[in-house]
């Protein structure tokens, strides 16, 4: 079931029981939708920890471990029995459309940081895989940046994309597949004044303005990014921030509060 769930690109919680009454090692499987596989051994703790589930994959933490007592304090053996909660979900992926300065900087630095990435254009001579030793980078050269984008997007679980062509052309025929590829991430790169004429033009297109809600433009974060270096590793910090349900706010803050 792990792997039909991680080939349809799926998420799920696997809970394993570590101590308490029962089996040691006992695992329970529910899936997003809330279908199970597999028991604890006991139905009122599988009831029990279904409930819980929801709570720990909206949290974006990847592993943890409870006491029952945590959240179910009146559960008969409660403090004596823990449990190890593992989010399953695909390994991520970065698609990045166009391979120029930023986009080429974006695919290494993506690889080095654990993506799968892909990389599309539609200049030969910007991927060539002597260009790109990572393995983790997949080059694709198109004449047809729509029909790439959309395989590689496939059902946009665990995907995120980043828009940087060289014009607004590109731009639309690339955005146009990505919103509705529905993608964990989508960014587009670019001036304010340029990011809203291309978000306009989706708007017109008949995309909804909730799908347009979620387009991180201009993308990245605010670090005065200048070289192609500097501008993908904003573009990555904002993916990783999202993919982790994080602020990207200093660490340092909390600090300077409290001080």
């Amino acid at each position: 079931m792990i792997e039909q769930l991680l080939e349809r690109g799926g998420t799920a919680l696997v809970v394993t029981q570590l101590s308490g009454p029962g089996e040691i090692g006992s695992k329970l499987l529910i899936q997003e939708d809330g279908v199970t596989a597999g028991s604890l051994g006991n139905p009122l703790l599988d009831s029990i920890v279904v409930e819980q589930a929801a709570r720990f994959l909206s949290s974006h933490e990847e592993t943890r471990m409870f006491s029952v007592s945590d959240f179910a304090p009146d559960f008969p053996s409660a403090r004596e029995t823990s449990l190890l909660f593992e989010r399953l979900q695909p390994a991520p992926r970065l698609v990045v459309c166009g391979a120029g300065h930023v986009g080429a900087s974006l695919a290494r630095l993506a690889a080095f940081a654990g993506y799968q990435t892909t990389l599309i254009d539609d200049r030969a001579e910007f991927v060539k895989r002597e260009k790109f030793s990572e393995k983790q980078i997949d080059l694709v050269l198109t004449d047809d940046w729509s029909s790439a984008v959309r395989d590689a997007v496939g059902n946009g679980r665990g995907v995120s994309v980043a828009v940087v062509t060289r014009g607004h052309n590109e731009d639309e025929q690339c955005m146009q597949a990505v919103v509705r590829g529905n993608p964990d991430y989508v960014g587009l790169i670019g001036s304010k004044r340029r990011t809203s004429i291309v978000i306009e033009r989706l708007r017109e297109a008949g995309i909804s303005d909730e799908q347009l809600r979620n387009i991180h433009a201009p993308i990245g974060l605010d670090i005065g990014a200048i070289s192609p270096e500097e501008v993908a590793l904003a573009i990555l910090a904002e993916i990783i921030a999202v993919r982790r349900g994080a602020t990207g706010a200093s660490l340092s803050a909390w600090r300077r509060k409290s001080s």
